[in-house]
């Protein structure tokens, strides 16, 4: 049903590009990237004296200093140990906070909100996509970049900006009241800012008239949906929500509409069970923010997979000359061409998925592939065997789908191709990875 899901890929309702794609990846890399992150995530307020009792028992974090003014990556996984997914969990108050993200943490943590008998409330904002007419409450601004501090500094109207890193602070722009998250999209330095949505416009106006001699530049979809890819961050799991019984409410609480419903499943991977495609916290580096010192949902299935080997996450460098076969499989007299490769952001599916293979065996799985100006190179994310999963292995991955393709919108009729590729370290760039967090 995924693979021939009608979706596509995961959409960005903004321009999409201000400039050029390229030169607004260098932006986060060279100068300042505003990155506009307002329509296509999901909040969901949850407010009420058991909203930390909540988290606690369906999240894999350990709440106990977490609170007003914190923020933290909220990791959900099923009965078996598998990561149903991941957003940001923002502390607004003692009672109270926001969870940022795809819909599907929000609607599991809204789902036990509403089935599990704890004293909260739960206000939903829909992305974009689910609800066209609603009216945002916040803005959303992501300011990234080596010159972003410099940039927001000078913009503060208020005291001293909280730069250390998943903290909250406050910044004062143009006379309105933001809030602030330190943390790195794209790897890159900078601060989360949001507001009353109403405020937003005159928030980037100041950003943008200030930001103009730090080489601040506006990033469309076509550049966001890339910048997965160079900070490392896999923003596609399969959520394990598919199969058995202890999940079967589920389920049936889910909308026909939902997202977990219409997404798309894409790529070579391609082996008739949905299980072959849920990952564990381990497999995208969550393992190091599971805690035991609590009962939560899926506690005993990881305590017994902390003790088994584990695949890791890695970068794959394609090699130049097996991109330009793609290219050139375009342009020759095969009874189909290759797949086509999107600039910058390679994705036509929700979930991404292509098959990585070494003398012929299955070793892992590519995701997010996309085009880096920065790095001059096509990259990708992968979930890799421990045995290749060292810097400077060579590895395939097999571009394109099998049978000439699925039916979705999205994928034109093709033949697959292999393309070798070489395992790098996350984030890709070495000044990012040193400092990515290291901020203070």
């Amino acid at each position: 049903m995924l693979y021939d899901n009608q979706m596509g890929r995961y959409p960005f309702p903004i321009e999409a590009e201000y400039t050029h794609w390229a030169e607004e990846q260098r932006a986060w890399r060279e100068g300042v990237a505003l990155m506009n992150q307002s329509f296509h995530m999901t909040d969901l307020y949850v407010k009420g004296p058991d909203v930390m009792k909540l988290l606690s028992d369906i999240s894999v974090n350990s709440y106990a200093k977490f609170g007003k003014g914190k923020a933290k990556q909220i990791v959900c996984v099923n009965h078996d140990g598998y990561l149903i997914g991941d957003s940001i969990v923002f502390g607004l108050a003692d009672d109270e906070v926001n969870i940022v993200g795809r819909p599907i943490v929000p609607n599991w943590v809204q789902y036990h909100a509403e089935t599990g008998g704890y004293d909260v409330t739960v206000t939903r904002d829909e992305r974009k996509l689910d609800d066209p007419e609603n009216r945002r409450l916040t803005y959303r601004y992501e300011v990234q970049g080596p010159k972003a501090l410099d940039l927001l500094n000078e913009v503060n109207e208020g005291g001293e900006l909280t730069t250390k890193f998943f903290n909250m602070g406050e910044i004062t722009i143009a006379g309105c009241k933001a809030q602030t998250l330190s943390h790195g999209m794209g790897g890159a330095q900078g601060l989360e800012i949001w507001g009353p949505f109403d405020e937003g416009d005159k928030v980037k106006a100041r950003l943008m008239e200030v930001g103009e001699k730090y080489g601040l530049r506006l990033v469309g979809s076509r550049a966001y949906a890339s910048a997965a890819a160079e900070s490392g961050w896999v923003p596609s799991v399969v959520p394990a929500i598919y199969t058995g019984e202890k999940m079967k409410p589920y389920r049936e609480w889910l909308k026909a509409t939902s997202f977990e419903a219409l997404s798309t499943l894409g790529g070579s991977m391609k082996t008739g069970n949905i299980e072959d495609y849920y990952m564990t916290p381990w497999d995208v580096d969550y393992g190091r923010v599971v805690k035991f010192d609590h009962d939560f949902i899926g506690r005993e299935a990881l305590e017994k997979m902390a003790e088994q080997p584990q695949r890791k996450k890695m970068t794959l460098v394609w090699k130049p000359e097996d991109v330009l076969a793609v290219n050139m499989g375009l342009m020759d007299d095969g009874d189909l061409p290759t797949k086509t490769m999107d600039f910058p952001a390679a994705h036509y599916a929700s979930y991404p998925y292509d098959l990585v293979t070494k003398d012929g065996r299955t070793v892992g799985i590519s995701i997010a592939p996309a085009y880096s100006a920065n790095e001059r190179a096509w990259i990708s994310l992968a979930v890799l065997d421990p045995e290749v999963a060292e810097t400077g292995t060579e590895v395939t991955v097999t571009w394109g789908e099998p049978d000439g393709g699925s039916t979705k919108p999205t994928v034109e009729r093709h033949r697959q191709i292999d393309v070798r590729t070489e395992v790098h370290p996350w984030p890709i760039h070495d000044a990012v990875r040193e400092t990515y967090r290291k901020q203070t």
